[in-house]
């Protein structure tokens, strides 16, 4: 009969707290909320809530309850106990060891890395899905969520550790894993043109694809959420501006600006803009005029009988489309990705001579050294240091 109680105060307690996750479902995937009230405890979910009033990015935020969701889950196959706060450095070390490991030796010993048993709870919960070590990346930013949240909680861990630190090193070196790109390909002018080659047509979903794609990479490479965030509201109409600046007889060029608001980069009292002039506009305002869509979001789903939905497309749809784009336009899916975009506006900036400071001003970006990087090659390929011998 106890036993019984206990069943129902524990099924009471998860659906409450599913409840409270629908007050983030804006934020939060809707369809893993069952998953994460089962992970999350009460104190996790008061957290995530306290993080979206202080105005936290929902991609961060996203990324925060995904993995504490992970954390929890791990802690508690690892240690039959719920995530301590703060963690203890062993916990730390033991995080890091079930991790990051040496594959040859687990060959020799079973006991090297993540336990089995473990293993086996995390994949019933299809919360691990690689075989062998994961990638150095996702452990790190693990550990930063994990820092993070401690912090958030008025608390001091041990993630600056010179124990942590030397067991990081060590065990990245140990996996032999190589560092994977973020995009295997930049969207350049070239690709843009063959994936909007393959919008040609009065369908609605190649209107609203074509604008999609034009508009990512006009308004200067515009991450996949930004797009997929983009309201009507964040659109305002400028002054026509001539094809060629200094010739007031050049014909007149539609210009728009787009509010960005909180992006990666940028607060949400900060009054960052970019713009867009020409086809870019064209396409956009077409697309609004045949979605007959006067407010709220931009680019949103298209159903199989080609009705207009009321809800945005997501950040991963705005990924699928351009890889269906590049399968159509015979290019490697698996060669590009939505963030193609964003890299692809900065090389082809590069290769037209354009300065770096006025493409950063449409881009968006704050780190010169990051954007910098899309100008080397370019200018190496232009330069003499690679001539010597032609």
């Amino acid at each position: 009969m106890a036993a019984k109680e206990d069943t129902a105060t524990v099924k009471d307690t998860v659906l409450k707290r599913a409840e409270e996750l629908d007050a983030l479902d804006a934020i939060l995937p809707f369809d893993r909320r069952d998953q994460l009230a089962a992970l999350l405890t009460d104190d996790d979910v008061a957290t995530l809530k306290h993080l979206a009033k202080e105005g936290m990015g929902a991609n961060t935020l996203r990324a925060l309850a995904s993995d504490l969701a992970y954390l929890e889950a791990w802690c508690a196959l690892s240690t039959g106990t719920p995530l301590p706060w703060p963690a203890p450095e062993a916990l730390l070390l033991k995080f890091v060891a079930h991790h990051l490991w040496d594959p040859a030796r687990r060959e020799d010993d079973l006991s090297h890395g993540m336990p089995a048993e473990v293993e086996v709870g995390l994949r019933s919960q299809r919360l691990l899905r690689v075989d062998g070590p994961h990638a150095p990346a996702t452990v790190r930013r693990r550990l930063t969520s994990w820092s993070i949240l401690t912090r958030w909680r008025g608390l001091t861990g041990a993630f600056s550790a010179p124990s942590l630190k030397s067991a990081l090193r060590l065990a990245v070196r140990a996996t032999g894993r190589p560092r994977q790109r973020r995009s295997m390909g930049a969207v350049t002018a070239d690709v843009l043109a063959q994936l909007l080659s393959t919008c040609a047509g009065d369908r609605l979903v190649d209107i609203r694809d074509h604008a999609i794609l034009l508009t990512a990479f006009a308004s200067g490479g515009r991450r996949r959420s930004e797009i997929a965030n983009l309201r009507v509201e964040d659109l305002v109409e400028e002054e026509p501006v001539h094809a060629t600046p200094d010739d007031p007889a050049s014909p007149p060029l539609p210009c728009l600006a787009i509010r960005l608001g909180r992006t990666k980069t940028t607060g949400p009292d900060d009054d960052a803009r970019s713009l867009m002039i020409g086809r870019p506009v064209e396409a956009l305002k077409r697309w609004l005029q045949e979605g007959r869509i006067d407010s709220g979001p931009v680019f949103r789903r298209i159903d199989q009988w080609g009705n207009v939905d009321r809800r945005a497309l997501s950040p991963q749809s705005i990924n699928l489309i351009l890889k269906t784009r590049c399968a159509k336009a015979g290019l490697d899916p698996g060669k590009f990705s939505a963030h193609g975009l964003r890299s692809g506006y900065l090389t082809e900036a590069a290769n037209r001579g354009i300065p770096l400071p006025e493409a950063m001003q449409q881009s968006q970006h704050r780190s010169l050294t990051q954007a910098a990087a899309y100008y080397n090659n370019p200018d190496r390929k232009r330069g003499r240091a690679a001539r010597l011998i032609v």
